[in-house]
């Protein structure tokens, strides 16, 4: 990567594609944001950066190099692909790691379980500028694009049409108010938007503060 690029990063601050790491912290808390890019869109992990976007610079090249590794093939299942360069700005050394989005979705903090429990995994995503946990139905969705099981000829049905006409007055739609809508479980409400997302009908996004909803764009 050109100097230049990676100024342009620290410049930017951090987002959804990139984070900034003064030092190394633990495997774990790495492997969590090494995750949530591989999860998400991608992105880049700076280490020798403060939130300021200060440069504060790392001890040891290799120290961090091996901690990085052990976080993305030890502490991440499946093991996390991932790139690390080294630069030197204002006579400091700081280390990036670029997460590439990954085609393996969803990885999970290491839990030594031979398959996914989307009752207790502990899968990170990208909002905004931080790493947060993603949700069982985010979770499922990531599961089924990774098995290409896309649903096609999806029937609509009452539910779904309901769905649509409140999207049609509505920007977005949650588990709850469409539970509420149409009085039905919450487990219902739930399968049906995951269905809707799984058929390309709809969108799945998470705010700032975490909450889910779904949109038609």
């Amino acid at each position: 990567m050109r100097l230049i690029k990676v100024l342009d990063l620290i410049e930017m601050g951090e987002n959804y594609h990139c984070e900034f790491k003064r030092k190394f912290s633990t495997q774990k808390k790495i492997a969590k944001e090494m995750i949530a890019f591989a999860n998400s869109g991608g992105g880049f992990i700076l280490f020798g950066i403060d939130d300021d976007r200060k440069v504060i610079g790392i001890e040891s090249e290799k120290s961090e190099a091996d901690l990085i590794g052990d976080s993305a093939n030890n502490y991440c299942e499946p093991p996390i692909d991932y790139n690390i360069e080294y630069k030197e700005i204002k006579g400091k050394e700081i280390v990036i790691v670029e997460i590439p989005e990954s085609n393996k979705k969803p990885h999970r903090i290491q839990d030594y379980k031979n398959a996914i429990n989307i009752n207790d995994a502990l899968v990170s995503v990208r909002v905004n500028d931080k790493s947060v946990l993603a949700s069982k139905e985010m979770i499922k969705i990531m599961i089924n694009k990774s098995n290409g099981s896309t649903l096609k000829n999806y029937s609509i049905g009452v539910n779904e049409k309901i769905v649509f006409e409140y999207l049609d007055e509505n920007e977005t739609i949650t588990v709850l108010q469409l539970k509420q809508i149409v009085n039905i479980s919450g487990r219902k409400a739930s399968r049906t938007l995951i269905k809707m997302v799984r058929a390309n009908l709809l969108f799945l996004h998470k705010n700032e503060n975490s909450q889910e909803y779904f949109s038609s764009k």
